[in-house]
């Protein structure tokens, strides 16, 4: 008899396949109420955005079943060419790409079909990163190797960035926790200023600079007589860090009003309650709230949801599918959705923490960060926490591009996870 553990059937990790598989089907039926047609009402109607879906899906598992039928030492060692591959798709991107939406991040493939290789560069950057970080010859605490590392980010996050898909080169930033986990110097401090720059941010164009300026006095002050009290000499770093504090705070503005685009200040300034336009830019994020908040306990019910019914949210199908399982499933539909996405971010950390190389761990933890901030981001602007930047779901929103690279960045997961055993 053949022996089960050199079967791939055998070997790969069901629970994590199977929480994917419900996650698809969920989305399947969620674009399918989202843009429900009377006059085409078969699920399988392939002239329909929920036929497209579902050849997506068709799609999406057959090249996963092909994943993970290859060597797993095929992604190691191919994943600094398949990371050029994916910057080179970026750049082509830029200089032949179509415009949609104000973003110009899709090429034309002809006969209808566009692909976006931004939603690639996640996948490509995390193969890159752990390929690099994970070599034996890697020192953590050189210049050299953090300078390559946050290049390896920035490149492909520069290019999207350049493509104006402002949500797709934030999903970058995910990168940091990988940092953090493998002890890369100074992630733990980027975390931790980059939050503080986000509540800086917030807070000046809430209370103002002047009022800023006044709590970072008092701060300082307050700060600066314990110190003294206590015959300390951080001084000196105490001054440049209320320093850099105060510069921040001055810039805010700038960046606010000269960097920024009017739709994403006025997106900002709606979620922060500065602004209320329930007719325009905040027409979506007012619907949406109406959409899942009318869901109540249990939902209306499969079809019946009337804002989804009558389009009252637009790209619901999209970026908006959240609102699809707030209305029609209700508190209970949405906590099934959220629990499978914990599920599925806890099961990939765990499978990572077990991975006999460093490669696969630090891979795992990369599309782990990945998921998080889609998830995060994306379910956060339904229901007003974040400004609506426009990212997918995984495996929820309509999109043959986010389905397929997520699928991807799953499959060669399970793969490595799949070969742990092999690897002495």
């Amino acid at each position: 008899m053949t022996d089960n553990r050199n079967h791939i059937i055998g070997k790969v990790d069901w629970p994590l396949l199977l929480i994917y598989f419900a996650l698809a089907l969920i989305g399947w039926f969620s674009v399918f109420s989202a843009k429900y047609d009377e006059m085409h009402p078969h699920i399988f109607d392939l002239s329909q955005v929920y036929g497209k879906q579902l050849l997506w899906i068709g799609a999406s598992m057959f090249v996963a079943f092909l994943i993970l039928l290859i060597d797993a030492k095929f992604f190691n060692a191919f994943a600094f060419w398949i990371y050029c591959i994916i910057l080179f798709g970026l750049v082509a991107v830029l200089a032949y790409g179509t415009a949609t939406k104000g973003a110009t991040s899709w090429i034309n493939l002809g006969g209808g079909m566009k692909l976006q290789p931004s939603e690639f560069a996640k996948l490509g950057t995390a193969l890159a990163v752990a390929n690099y970080l994970g070599r034996l010859n890697v020192d953590l605490g050189k210049r050299k190797t953090r300078i390559a590392t946050y290049a390896i980010i920035l490149l492909p996050m520069a290019l999207v960035f350049l493509q104006n898909d402002t949500g797709s080169a934030i999903v970058f930033v995910s990168f940091l926790f990988v940092l953090y986990r493998e002890g890369f110097p100074g992630s733990g401090l980027t975390m931790l200023l980059g939050v503080l720059a986000v509540v800086l941010f917030v807070l000046t164009l809430i209370w103002s600079q002047q009022t800023m300026y006044i709590i970072i006095a008092a701060l300082f002050a307050l700060t600066m007589t314990f110190h003294l009290i206590g015959k300390r000499r951080y001084w000196m770093r105490i001054v440049v860090i209320y320093s850099c504090m105060a510069a921040f705070v001055f810039s805010v503005h700038f960046a606010f009003f000269k960097v920024l685009q009017q739709h994403q200040r006025t997106r900002i300034e709606v979620m922060l309650g500065m602004k209320d336009d329930p007719h325009g830019a905040g027409y979506n994020l007012h619907q949406s709230k109406i959409a899942i908040g009318s869901g109540g306990l249990w939902g209306k019910g499969f079809l019946q949801g009337t804002q989804t019914k009558y389009d009252f949210v637009p790209e619901q199908h999209t970026d908006f599918i959240f609102c699809t399982v707030g209305e029609e499933g209700g508190f209970k539909g949405t906590f099934v959705v959220v629990l499978l996405y914990v599920a599925l971010l806890v099961r990939i950390v765990t499978l990572a923490e077990r991975q006999r190389s460093a490669f696969s761990r630090i891979y795992g933890y990369a599309i782990a960060g990945i998921f998080f901030v889609h998830f995060a981001i994306n379910i956060g602007m339904t229901i007003g926490l974040v400004p609506v930047i426009g990212i997918p779901l995984p495996f929820l929103s309509y999109g043959g591009s986010s389905l397929l690279a997520f699928t991807i960045m799953l499959a060669i997961f399970v793969k490595q996870d799949a070969n742990r055993l092999n690897i002495l």
